[in-house]
């Protein structure tokens, strides 16, 4: 079975036009003045973004989405966890893509679902290995796990709304049929 996204040819205008605008929205997004603070930080709206590329998008576009763009958004407004943006984001967005195109065919909903799960496990716990790395203490990793949960959480619900009851997905799929 082939979806929409992957009858968009990697390197045509639409596939980079795609990529790029939401790498564009992953980077913006990243600002603290797009985020929603809570006790310990700060909610940001991101991971929706990775998220809803990942299942619309191929799984190297989704890459570039989730782990350049995340990288790119660190490297202009917080340096420090750049590498393990890169990393997490990246493996969770081909993770993503992958097992919403290979798991349960036909039923692209449920692949989705099961994929960013799959990914919110992966950005926890990349985040917290990269966090204890980073600032070097293992305590202060722990701390933000609740966090962490709670932000893999919100990207992940909060995509799989935006793509399935809200429409997205079938008005991505309209748009790149044209």
């Amino acid at each position: 079975m082939t979806t929409a996204a992957y009858s968009v040819r990697r390197g045509s205008l639409i596939w980079l036009t795609m990529t790029a605008l939401f790498m564009g929205m992953n980077i913006i997004l990243s600002l603290s003045v797009f985020s929603i603070p809570v006790p310990g930080g700060h909610l940001y709206f991101c991971d929706v973004v990775i998220n809803t590329a990942a299942v619309l998008l191929d799984p190297f576009a989704a890459f570039l989405v989730g782990g350049v763009g995340s990288f790119l958004g660190d490297f202009f407004f917080y340096p420090a966890p750049m590498f393990v943006s890169l990393v997490t984001h990246g493996l969770q967005a081909v993770v993503v893509s992958l097992i919403s195109r290979k798991v349960l065919f036909g039923k692209q909903a449920a692949s989705s679902v099961i994929g960013v799960t799959v990914g919110a496990i992966i950005m926890t716990i990349g985040y917290t290995l990269g966090r204890a790395y980073v600032y070097s203490t293992p305590e202060y990793a722990i701390l933000k796990l609740p966090f962490e949960i709670l932000q893999a959480g919100f990207g992940a619900v909060v995509a799989i709304l935006l793509l399935y009851p809200m429409g997205l997905r079938k008005l991505f799929e309209k748009t790149v049929r044209r």
